[in-house]
């Protein structure tokens, strides 16, 4: 595995780690070392690599249903830790709009990436979004999960999507994000053992204080962007499917049918899935769905 320019990747032990890895057989853990970061990265299986961006306030671990199986289909799966999560460590605690998106290349150069297919869930969905269109020549197929097109129609219906805002824009650190896992965004209760898996790195002061970062520094300029239609100026020219929970209520599959009205305008090649018996957290609730949808994508030639 050869690092380009300043990025170095070393392999690491699972036991050497702190707060100790969630038991995940299968996967090898990587340090990519980057220009004041230390990216995390696990990864599993040999073939086209598929990388998996995770939401908040999650880490690689969210994926550990999902990418053994599409591994299992010849694929090398990748799970970065972004920037501000999981056991992923920085110098500075600054993050600005497009700061996760410049680590998600290093990371792409140090593993030899060229071309990817990219699912993302949640907050990584940003980051996603911000490859797509910046960087497409580096994406094959893209699948988001739990989150509109960046060219959807703003409206008042979509207001509650974002009640969270303020709570995490002022977040104090030391306070339980437990929240996420409430009957408002699951389709059914989370077991409190996962729950702890996933805040595991929440006990280390960077990635709790990171909080307010991510939220001030990418999540708030990224909405302004879409408020003001920044992406509508643009054509989404990776093909991308949408996919979310029917338990999901902020986007309903009617209203999200209706607010993506003229499609070809905004992108070349998008489609809708919406998964049964399934909230926000999809990769934790549905991972044999999100596998089916996403290796059907990513096996299309059209």
């Amino acid at each position: 595995m050869s690092a380009h320019h300043s990025h170095r990747v070393s392999m690491i032990e699972v036991e050497n780690w702190s707060p100790p890895l969630p038991d995940a057989p299968g996967f090898e853990h990587h340090v990519v070392e980057s220009p004041g970061l230390r990216s995390h990265v696990a990864t599993i299986g040999e073939g086209d690599p598929v990388v998996l961006l995770h939401g908040f306030p999650l880490h690689w671990w969210q994926w550990h249903e999902v990418a053994p199986k599409i591994a299992a289909q010849g694929y090398r799966v990748i799970c970065p830790d972004l920037r501000g999560a999981g056991w992923t460590a920085a110098d500075e605690p600054g993050i600005a709009r497009e700061t996760r998106l410049h680590d998600l290349l290093a990371i792409f150069d140090a593993l030899d990436v060229g071309r990817a297919h990219l699912v993302s869930h949640d907050m990584g969905a940003i980051t996603a979004m911000q490859l797509t269109y910046a960087y497409p020549e580096r994406v094959r197929r893209a699948v988001q999960l739990s989150v509109p097109p960046a060219f959807i129609a703003f409206s008042p219906r979509l207001v509650s999507a974002f009640r969270h805002l303020p709570k995490l824009i002022w977040y104090r650190p030391g306070s339980l994000l437990r929240g996420v896992w409430s009957d408002q965004y699951c389709a059914k209760p989370t077991p409190e053992a996962i729950i702890d898996a996933h805040l595991a790195p929440m006990r280390r002061p960077e990635i709790d204080g990171a909080v307010r970062a991510l939220y001030r520094g990418m999540v708030v300029p990224v909405s302004m962007q879409l408020s003001r239609g920044t992406f509508k100026r643009m054509v989404l020219t990776v093909p991308t499917r949408f996919a979310f929970g029917r338990a999901d209520t902020r986007f309903a599959e009617p209203l999200v049918r209706r607010l993506c009205a003229d499609l070809e305008r905004f992108a070349d090649r998008v489609d809708f899935a919406f998964v049964e018996d399934a909230g926000k957290l999809l990769p934790d609730e549905a991972p044999d769905a999100v596998v089916e949808l996403t290796l059907d994508w990513i096996r299309r030639t059209d």
